[in-house]
């Protein structure tokens, strides 16, 4: 494994470490099914994050939401995003996972408003958190 995989892979396991706190932070996923269903690493490691997502799920401070193929007017921007909500809405940012392996970081208004109409139209064309509960385990099972 080359140097830069290695710390990026330590940099997601640093960061997923957030959500065991004793006093984490709430966090939302909205999750298309196009990337439930990629099948990385064959059907037993796909079962098994699907596995992980449904244990994360599970957690108080955590909501996973789905959008189903059938959603109508999906709003894409063609890459995944993390919009980072704060205690005063000017601070929020939009950090953009890249192609090259760095990421973007967006904080102006505009971006942000931008951003912000994206992820309202995701969470309307989304499943509600039991519905995707449902939905991901049906795909461990047909897997």
């Amino acid at each position: 494994m080359t140097y830069e995989i290695e710390h990026r892979l330590a940099h997601r396991i640093r960061r997923q470490g957030i959500l065991h706190r004793d006093t984490p932070p709430p966090y939302s996923a909205i999750i298309h099914e196009s990337a439930l269903r990629m099948g990385f690493g064959g059907p037993d490691v796909a079962r098994d994050q699907l596995g992980h997502l449904l244990d994360m799920s599970e957690l108080p401070h955590v909501t996973v939401r789905v959008i189903p193929f059938g959603a109508e007017r999906y709003p894409s921007t063609g890459q995944s995003f993390d919009y980072i909500k704060g205690a005063v809405p000017q601070l929020d940012t939009v950090q953009l996972d890249t192609h090259h392996g760095g990421c973007g970081v967006l904080d102006t208004e505009a971006q942000l408003s931008k951003y912000r109409a994206v992820l309202d139209h995701m969470e309307s064309c989304a499943l509600d958190t039991d519905a995707s509960r449902d939905f991901i385990r049906k795909l461990m099972r047909d897997m």
